[in-house]
């Protein structure tokens, strides 16, 4: 799962920086996943998230519905990212000034951030621990756009290299995966926030 949408009047692309929470409609987008979630009625026996505000703040509305507790893995953090701070949105966007230029060198790793395929190893490691922990139930992990998106190219046997503006991962969309005879087999997606994205600001993600 998604975070939802954090308060970010500016624009800028915020990363891993603190101090960056849900806005009120991002509250409200985490509450809506998390009731699609419960109305299931499939056990959910783990939830884990990412360190970050956001994603701790939208697995609060699961834990108090489920009982559980939030187990926080570090290795389904948002990735770093050398623009991280600056505006991501319109005419004064970071990537548009020659200054920065620089650090599109290599697009394919990329050469502004945490490579995708180091991105994409540790999502695998995290559902891998997750999976193979003694217990019942799904698990659900609440993550970033960009981890999930890794994921899903991974996990499909797509090339990691794309453009992130093609991304399918909405806020507080739910991307579902299973093992089926050892191998992960993405198997859901779902947009259970779909009624609040209208309005929404959503340019700071890696």
């Amino acid at each position: 799962m998604r975070h939802g949408e954090v308060y970010n009047p500016n624009r800028v692309l915020y990363g891993r920086l603190p101090g960056f929470a849900l806005s009120d409609r991002g509250q409200q987008m985490a509450e809506a996943a998390a009731a699609a979630i419960v109305a299931q009625g499939r056990p959910v026996g783990r939830l884990l998230a990412s360190p970050l505000e956001r994603a701790q703040q939208s697995a609060q509305p699961i834990a108090k519905a489920t009982g559980l507790d939030i187990v926080t893995d570090e290795r389904v953090i948002e990735p770093t990212n050398w623009f991280e701070g600056k505006v991501n949105h319109g005419k004064g966007a970071a990537f548009r000034n020659p200054k920065n230029w620089h650090k599109f060198w290599n697009p394919f790793l990329p050469s502004w951030g945490e490579p995708y395929r180091s991105v994409a190893n540790r999502m695998r490691s995290a559902m891998d621990d997750a999976w193979n922990t003694e217990g019942e139930g799904d698990i659900v992990v609440v993550s970033h756009q960009s981890p999930i998106w890794m994921t899903h190219l991974d996990i499909a046997g797509k090339p990691l290299t794309h453009d992130p503006r093609k991304r399918r991962c909405d806020l507080s969309s739910i991307t579902s995966f299973e093992k089926r005879n050892g191998e992960w087999v993405e198997v859901d997606y779902r947009n259970p926030a779909a009624d609040l994205l209208k309005n929404a600001i959503d340019v700071g993600a890696v």
